[in-house]
């Protein structure tokens, strides 16, 4: 089945035969729905601290950007980015020439709105000869579009505003901010070029340091598509190997060398009018982080030391379930020799406490509470692909949730030794899933890697807190500029 040309672009790509096989078993017998206990509520998992709890962690996160500790932003930019102009691109090739859907109709309604409409008029001078009033008149509305989608964006970027971000939350005690871009391999000299261009102004306007890296999926995490029979999908000859999603981005993320990671989408940005929400939230979930992992490096501490007594490991095990909300029926029949392997198996994890904003009916995943394979149930993020909609129950649990996950994550990746973890062990492989796709016409199965807030954080020690709507501005599409936040 696996040819010399196959095991040639294996070695090259850093993919073994034992991979194919294991992925290849994945479209045989599919993935399970996650065994759900409740969608995660204020009443059920998720922290809305009052004002004075907002003030300690607050000063704790000032607290621990005066030591020598290192904290990254990391930021997911390697997407396609495919929904952005879709609706655009679908207008250009349609069979009509003025704007019909509602999208087009609120594109053309709202298009002096844009940060990009000068830039826009210009272009459209230079190619057409004419301004955009001018062809809209004529209605050449094509015309427009193509010139938007041939001309590079203008205004700020989303670059910058992290940039902004980053002096403003992320800055160490010397000064220093360490942000990290995952960009497509085509897409990187121009985002390199765009930091050398604008990192001076932002360091003179914020009085920071800035280290800028980059880094690209890796080959070897990408996946092998299959036909409808479950076989190695070919095209002309030569297997097909697709992109693995988000979840790739662990490996990038086990590179880091940090100890505080905050992550956060590229398209998730507002202006500087707009940031002080962000801001604060962002200190404030991180001061909550830090709090529980001071909290759990004590207690680890002390079970070292074999110096604990029963009410001491009772306290462990009150903090385990009801700060880090990670529960095990079976945890009240342990021996006290077996419940402190249990305990230190349990806190001695990568911690992550993840903001979630009030559910308004946006597109994407939620916070739960589900059961693991170990038979803890614990919070976690999932995708709707990971709930059996057939199940009424389940199907309710997710549509009538209270919170959203705006992708809003602060990490905590070193153990209470000072050593990293090695994040890629902590993957629950079982919540990867299957999209179906077309090459060249012909119908293929995709296989998706554990995303990367979802199955690929599964066995970390995860904490919800609720932030304000403000906080997430996402970019899906191009029309999602003329919302008032981006204006």
């Amino acid at each position: 089945m696996i040819t010399t040309q196959d095991k040639e672009l294996l070695a090259k790509k850093g993919i073994t035969e034992a991979q194919i096989a294991e992925q290849l078993a994945c479209f045989q017998t599919g993935f399970p729905f996650l065994k759900l206990d409740a969608a995660a509520s204020i009443e059920k998992g998720i922290l809305a601290p009052n004002t004075e709890e907002q003030k300690a962690y607050l000063a704790a996160w000032d607290a621990y950007t005066n030591t020598d500790k290192t904290i990254v932003k990391f930021v997911p930019a390697s997407g396609a980015a495919s929904r952005m102009f879709k609706n655009l691109f679908e207008f250009l090739s349609a069979d009509y020439d003025k704007p019909t859907t509602k999208f087009e109709l609120a594109f053309f309604d709202g298009i002096r709105d844009f940060a990009f409409y000068d830039d826009l008029n210009v272009a459209c001078q230079r190619t057409a000869k004419k301004d955009i009033p001018g062809l809209i008149e004529e209605g050449n509305y094509k015309t427009v579009v193509s010139a938007l989608l041939e001309y590079p964006e203008g205004a700020r970027t989303p670059l910058e505003e992290h940039l902004a971000e980053g002096a403003m939350y992320a800055a160490g005690k010397s000064g220093k901010v360490n942000v990290h871009f995952t960009v497509s391999t085509e897409h990187r000299e121009l985002f390199k070029k765009l930091v050398d261009e604008k990192a001076g102004e932002f360091t003179k306007r914020y009085g920071v340091d800035y280290y800028i890296t980059f880094s690209e999926q890796k080959p070897s995490t990408d996946t092998i598509a299959a036909d409808m029979d479950n076989q190695p999908f070919r095209d002309n000859g030569k297997l097909l190997f697709r992109p693995g999603g988000h979840g790739a981005l662990i490996e990038n993320l086990n590179d880091l060398d940090a100890d505080i990671i905050f992550i956060k989408n590229i398209d998730n940005v507002v202006p500087d009018k707009l940031k002080e929400d962000t801001v604060t939230y962002k200190k404030l979930i991180a001061g909550v982080l830090v709090s529980l992992q001071k909290q759990a490096f004590e207690y680890l501490e002390l079970l070292d030391s074999g110096k604990y007594t029963h009410d001491q490991m009772m306290e462990m095990l009150q903090f385990l379930q009801k700060k880090l909300f990670c529960k095990n029926p079976e945890t009240k029949d342990l021996e006290d020799s077996v419940l402190a392997i249990y305990l230190k198996n349990k806190l001695n994890r990568p911690m992550r406490v993840c903001g979630m904003v009030k559910n308004v009916g946006e597109p994407g995943g939620g916070p739960f509470l589900a059961y693991n394979s170990d038979g803890t149930i614990s919070l976690q993020i999932l995708e709707s692909s990971q709930i059996d909609m057939n199940d009424p129950e389940k199907k309710e649990m997710f549509e009538n949730g209270t919170h959203f996950n705006p992708v809003d994550l602060v990490c905590a990746v070193r153990d209470y030794k000072g050593h990293k973890f090695d994040l890629v062990k902590y993957v629950d492989k079982a919540t990867g899933f299957i999209s179906y796709k077309s090459k060249n016409g012909k119908d293929l199965k995709a296989l998706e890697l554990p995303g990367l807030w979802n199955g690929a954080m599964s066995d970390w020690n995860t904490v919800f807190v609720e932030v304000p709507l403000a906080t997430f501005n996402p970019v899906k599409t191009v029309n999602d500029l003329l919302r008032e936040q981006h204006q």
